[in-house]
């Protein structure tokens, strides 16, 4: 039974059992900021109850505010059930002699009567409002629970579809038997569809939902109502997220929707099997815009003339009744993704559709990250974020988040690829366009051969062969960009907005997906196939024969989306910012490898949104140190005032001598520890990093993890190590492994290092455990758990800086030097930049190791630079408060071996 713990101010928090004293003073914290519209930063180290703390206290504030308004409710509309023509509360009309013209003196207020009438006027129009929301409140509960109690509306609804399905399957084949026999096709059958539609108007049209008339119902207003916004990095995350909820007290009464992308949540196999992303998003929209055209079309015969229509398919998955149901059965309980996936597939109706109809009606929606933070993700998903909460979990590299999400790399051999499809496709289907198609067709083509020359190359060469006379990384500005480019004289937005709503880039997929890699020579298509070597050396894969269409239902590998489609980003990032983006063009050898990338500089720009209209946002993680990027990058940026912004952090619930961190100066041999780029690759440093480990293998049990800065430099200590000797030292008591570069293989490696940490410390003998060579900011440093004998001891070999040299890095810190104040006695704002982003990433690998109440552990940092106070400080404060900096190697190793010989005996 939930516990309720009472906090200041008298409010109560449900909780599964009884929380820590930081769990307590998490929820009040979160509690204030949500009433107070504030900006949050909270830091709540891993194993702390984090995720759980989240849940009860924003949830005990939404039920909280949903009892205020509904007080609030009832009192308007108590006060509006009272007559309001009797007379007593209404302002008598003045009589003509009293009505003053509009030259008059008083014209310039208005008379007290129009005051009065028109606040009485906007109150009723408030109290209709609420009568109109509380009856469709009614209606939801009421439907909703009769979906608790009453299993055979499932299959009722099943019956229905299925009816349905029947009647149309009986319609098309009534309209097949009419089209037979009709006059021969100009073009071969399923090619209709590939010829782009007449383009009418570059101007802004009335916007098609695309939502039938009879899907109304499907769409509730966001009128008063709160929503909670949750959201995280991964699906998993989010996942995990939801079984939390499911085990809170909160979660019978949640209205809880999990949103995903249409890849992980489309139900339509032969969807599903396009594998990327971009197709599976492509043919979706087209599935819904032919089942709507079907609706609207109407065949006008003349006299002597008849015109065969061809079926265009529709999704069985999107239908009215069925998508209404799994509206209602998402919010009747709270389902993750996966639960939400085997509901669709039962009710045959769209997770991706139904999830999306039930968001007005939630309390709390979870997403991914790329849906909260990208305007057109959000507007696509129906989210509207006015007066909403925000919390974004996982929130310490949030910047690089929005910025990896804003920026697109287009390479030259897709830019050769798209110009030579294109090509084609105007070749085949030319005379059968409208002018207005063919003069952005012709506007398209002529900015691909301009980015291809840009690059250094020629777009009628085959990339792959084509070596360019520089090499090297070139940033523009984006005007400056577009002169080079000799594009300045083009309308990109009207080119963006043209290729969004003509959708080319599907219809030149779907012409190479039917004439395969390359096209067919035919005597009909004599020009085309003047192309057909070139195409294929685009190809990668791709055999010299000819590929025939594919047959329908045939099983395909996931097929890569069209290079167009990827270029259609490139173009919408070079319209959506000026300052704030640049362009890097990147030449490497041969044309096919090099590539053009706009770089976003100022993420602020598309945050600013979400802080604006937002009534309160969270940023949580279980490492945010340092936050001076966040606060000064992205809020002030972003327009938040500094008053708006709350910071909280709590300690860590395990005891304060069950972690030992360490900042140790020298080794063994008193060789200065300073793995500097100039330093790190000397001999006599590699040679000192093996001896300190080799000495901390001997007293720590369990297991070991080392991270290196760099895969590279991994590569490099190890290789020394097994030519002087120190690779069979180190494992003569530990075995030794190392964090593999493919993901796939990750996992293996760790069940093999789990298995030996657990049977070396039940067998006994020489070898204590094992040892994970593992790098910063790899697949090891990040979510996964090194807990309790897996991570006695994390060690840090130097600082993980990034590489200076690097092009965006340099343009990043000198567009922070000029745009963020310096205040006096700081450092630039470009090498704060660089020290923070060295220290999140050292936070993040040394928490790998204390993951709840009773584990315990050491962190070593070796490098002399760690024991500089600046660095010190953007450590999380649970660790910066128990630091102890060592100068020499002797009183550190004395401290480890009492402290793990203390350990091990108590544990």
């Amino acid at each position: 039974m939930a516990d309720k713990t009472k906090e200041a101010g008298g409010v109560h928090f449900p909780f599964p059992f009884t929380p820590y004293a930081i769990q307590k003073d998490f929820m009040a914290a979160l509690y204030q900021v949500l009433e107070a519209g504030k900006i949050g930063i909270f830091e709540s180290p891993t194993g702390t109850g984090k995720s759980l703390s989240l849940i009860c206290g924003a949830l005990s504030w939404l039920r909280d505010f949903e009892q205020k308004k509904r007080e609030e409710e009832e009192r308007l509309l108590e006060a509006g059930a009272d007559p309001l023509n009797d007379g007593k509360d209404q302002a008598p009309c003045p009589p003509p002699s009293c009505q003053e013209s509009p030259g008059s003196p008083r014209a310039a207020g208005e008379p007290d009567w129009v005051t009065q009438f028109v606040q009485k006027k906007e109150e009723r129009d408030l109290v209709d409002r609420l009568k109109e929301e509380q009856v469709r409140r009614k209606k939801r509960e009421e439907r909703l629970q009769q979906i608790r109690h009453n299993v055979p509306l499932k299959f009722a609804a099943k019956r229905m579809r299925q009816e349905d399905e029947e009647t149309e399957r009986l319609l098309r084949l009534s309209r097949e038997m009419l089209a037979a026999g009709t006059g021969p096709e100009q073009l071969a059958w399923g090619e209709e569809e590939l010829v782009l539609a007449e383009y009418e108007s570059d101007k802004e049209k009335g916007s098609t939902s695309g939502v039938d008339a009879d899907e109304d119902d499907l769409e509730e207003e966001h009128v008063t109502k709160r929503e909670i916004y949750y959201c995280s990095r991964t699906h998993s995350q989010l996942a995990q997220f939801v079984h939390e909820v499911q085990k809170s007290p909160f979660g019978k009464d949640t209205r809880l929707v999990s949103l995903g992308s249409r890849q992980n949540l489309c139900v339509n196999e032969d969807v599903r099997k396009l594998g990327s992303v971009q197709l599976i998003n492509d043919r979706c929209v087209e599935l819904q815009r032919s089942k709507h055209e079907k609706k609207n079309i109407v065949e006008e015969e003349k006299p002597g003339r008849r015109r065969r229509l061809e079926p265009r398919a529709t999704c069985p998955f999107y239908s009215h009744k069925q998508l209404q149901l799994l509206r209602d059965e998402v919010l009747v309980e709270v389902k993750d993704i996966e639960q939400l996936v085997a509901l669709g597939k039962e009710a045959r109706a769209c997770p991706y559709y139904g999830s999306r109809f039930a968001i007005p009606a939630a309390q709390l929606v979870v997403l991914p990250y790329q849906m909260l933070l990208h305007a057109a993700a959000r507007q696509a998903a129906g989210i509207r974020l006015q007066g909403q909460v925000v919390v974004i979990d996982e929130a310490h590299n949030l910047i690089d988040t929005i910025t990896g999400i804003h920026s697109v790399e287009v390479s030259g051999s897709q830019l050769c690829q798209a110009h030579s499809q294109l090509l084609q496709y105007t070749e085949r289907y030319g005379k059968r366009l409208k002018a207005k198609n063919l003069m952005y067709i012709k506007q398209i083509l002529y900015l691909l051969e301009k980015f291809v020359t840009v690059l250094g190359g020629n777009i009628k060469q085959n990339p792959n062969t084509q070596s360019l006379s520089q090499a090297g990384t070139e940033l523009k500005t984006i005007s400056d960009f577009l002169f080079q480019s000799q594009i300045d004289n083009i309308n990109l937005f009207k080119v963006q907005r043209y290729c969004e709503k003509s959708m080319v880039s599907r219809k030149l997929l779907g012409f190479t997906e039917r004439y395969g890699a390359v096209l067919a020579p035919s005597r009909e298509q004599p020009k085309l196939s003047g192309f057909q070597h070139f195409l294929q050396s685009l190809q990668p894969g791709a055999t010299a024969a000819p590929a025939a269409p594919a047959e329908e239902g045939e099983d395909r590998a996931p097929r890569p989306a069209s290079p167009l489609m990827h270029i259609e980003g490139f173009l919408a990032a070079l319209t959506t910012a000026n300052q704030d983006g640049r362009v890097i063009l990147s030449r490497q050898g041969s044309l096919s490898q090099s590539s053009l990338k706009f770089l976003l500089l100022n993420p602020a720009v598309h945050f600013a949104q979400v802080v604006k209209e937002c009534r309160a946002v969270v940023l949580a993680g279980g490492t945010m140190q340092p936050v001076s990027d966040l606060r000064e990058q992205l809020l002030a940026c972003a327009g938040v005032q500094a008053e708006r912004v709350v910071e909280f952090s709590c300690g860590h619930v395990i005891p304060a001598d069950n972690i030992l961190p360490l900042v140790i100066c020298s080794g063994p041999s008193n060789q200065q520890l300073e793995f500097t780029y100039q330093k790190r690759e000397l001999p006599q440093m590699m040679d000192e990093t093996g001896r300190i480990l080799c000495n901390l293998c001997n007293v720590v049990p369990g297991g070991v993890v080392c991270f290196f800065p760099s895969y590279e430099y991994q590569r490099q200590v190890h290789a020394h190590w097994d030519k002087s000797g120190l690779l069979a030292r180190l494992a003569v008591r530990k075995k030794i492994f190392q964090e593999p570069k493919r993901v796939n293989q990750v996992e293996q490696v760790l069940l093999e290092y789990s298995r030996c940490v657990k049977h070396c410390g039940q067998a006994g003998g020489t070898v204590t455990g094992a040892l994970m060579l593992s790098v910063v900011g790899g697949k090891m440093s990040e979510g996964i758990n090194f807990s309790d004998n897996l991570g006695r001891c994390v060690v840090m070999v130097g600082m993980p800086f990034p590489s200076v040299r690097s092009a965006e890095l340099q343009e990043k810190m000198a567009y922070l030097d000029q745009t963020l104040p310096r205040a006096p006695g700081q450092v630039p704002p470009g090498k704060a930049l660089v020290e923070n982003l060295c220290m999140k990433a050292v936070n993040q690998s040394i928490g790998r190791a204390i993951r709840h109440q009773k584990d315990f552990a050491s962190i070593v940092l070796l490098d002399q630079r760690y024991a500089r106070p600046p660095i010190l400080a953007k450590l999380p404060a649970w660790i910066r408060d128990r630091v102890q900096v060592k100068a020499t190697f002797g009183p550190a190793f004395a401290a480890l071996r009492k402290f793990h010989r203390e350990k091990s005996g108590s544990s």
